[in-house]
This record gives structure tokens, sequence and C-alpha cells, in this order.
């Protein structure tokens, strides 16, 4: 797993879909979630682009701080807060084996919690990433190799995206509709499924 390759594809994924956050944000939000992903992982990415730094840890925290400073938005900081969380779990670490993606993204999973205080079901960012850590679980007990636990882990993401739509909104303006903003997807979850399907992409990249 290379984070420089993963964070490229994360900042690309998150530009291309910009306008598709939009209008997803612009339902329940301000609207400004694919301002803010694309500008944040580009951040993220321009600040270890270059760097020689071999320690994955300090890769992760590096950009978590850099997407910090360029986006100091609620999701800007929730995000930030994942990567240098995963940072903090993997400092002195040179690479990271398929046995220990499930870790990296407990990591960002607990980052982003802590800081946001939601929880699974509420209708967030989480619930796309938490099927996404089961799928890629059972698919490291399974035997499969880098890029299929990688690839189960997308599907999952992209499926607890999809499943957002029923859930009863806790957190944000998503909220405030109450029972009306279960016929909506959560524009956080597919931040969720696109991070992972960036995961993915890295790895059919090698």
């Amino acid at each position: 797993m290379e984070v420089k390759n993963f964070l490229a594809n994360a900042s690309s994924l998150m530009a291309a879909n910009r306008e598709r956050l939009i209008d997803l944000d612009s339902v329940v939000g301000d609207g400004d979630l694919g301002l803010t992903m694309s500008d944040g992982f580009k951040a993220a990415y321009e600040s270890i682009k270059q760097s020689d730094e071999k320690d994955v840890g300090k890769l992760f925290y590096t950009a978590g701080k850099a997407m910090s400073v360029a986006v100091p938005s609620t999701m800007g900081t929730l995000m930030a807060s994942g990567l240098m969380q995963v940072g903090k779990t993997f400092k002195g670490k040179t690479s990271v084996q398929k046995e220990e993606y499930v870790a990296l993204f407990e990591s960002f999973f607990d980052g982003v919690s802590n800081r946001g205080k939601a929880k699974v079901g509420e209708k967030t960012f989480l619930d796309g990433l938490y099927p996404s850590i089961v799928a890629m679980k059972e698919a490291v007990a399974s035997g499969l190799d880098a890029k299929n636990i990688a690839a189960a882990g997308a599907v999952a993401a992209q499926d607890g995206f999809e499943s957002t739509q029923g859930m009863l909104a806790v957190h944000g303006r998503a909220a405030t509709r109450g029972e009306a903003s279960r016929a909506l997807l959560d524009p956080g979850a597919a931040v969720a499924a696109l991070m992972m399907e960036a995961f993915a992409s890295s790895l059919q990249d090698c």
C-alpha cells in the first residue's frame, strides 16, 4: 500500500465528483462539500507529493495537517482528524501490509468518530466507512489478496452509502428535517465511498 498513490487517487476522485457532492450536499447542507473535499484532498496529496519521508505515519499525519489548514470546515476537520489518527497509529512503520488495512481504516474511523461524536446508524460518513471495514476484515480472514481486500471494501462502502437512504439523520442540517431526512442519501457517506474507491484503485495500479 503506497500512501502517495492512495492520496493522489483520492484527490483525483474528489475533484471528478465535485459537482455530484455539491448536488448531494445542497439538499441537506450548505452545498460546499464538493469544494471542501476536492480542495482538502488536493492539499493533503500536495503536502506529501515531493516528500522523501518513508514513515507511513508521518506521511498521513502531514497530509492531515495540510487538509486541516486548507479546509477548516466541519467535514474538512473530520477528514483531517481521520488522516492524523492514522498517522499516530502507523507512526514508525515504513509499509502497510494487507492484514493492516483494517487497522488503518479503523484508525480513520476513530479519528472521525472521536472528533464528530457520531455513531454508526446516524446517517453520516461513518455509515459508508464502517461496512467497508467489516468487509475488509472478512476478506482478510478469507485469505484474499491485497487488491481483492481493498475491492471488497470499496463495494461495501458504496453499499453503505446507498443504505443511508432510509436512515434518520441525527447531525447537521439534515437532522432538522426529522422524518423527511429518511428519503435522502447522506453526502458524507458518499465521500467515504469515494475514498474507499480511491484506495482500491491505488492497489490496482500497483
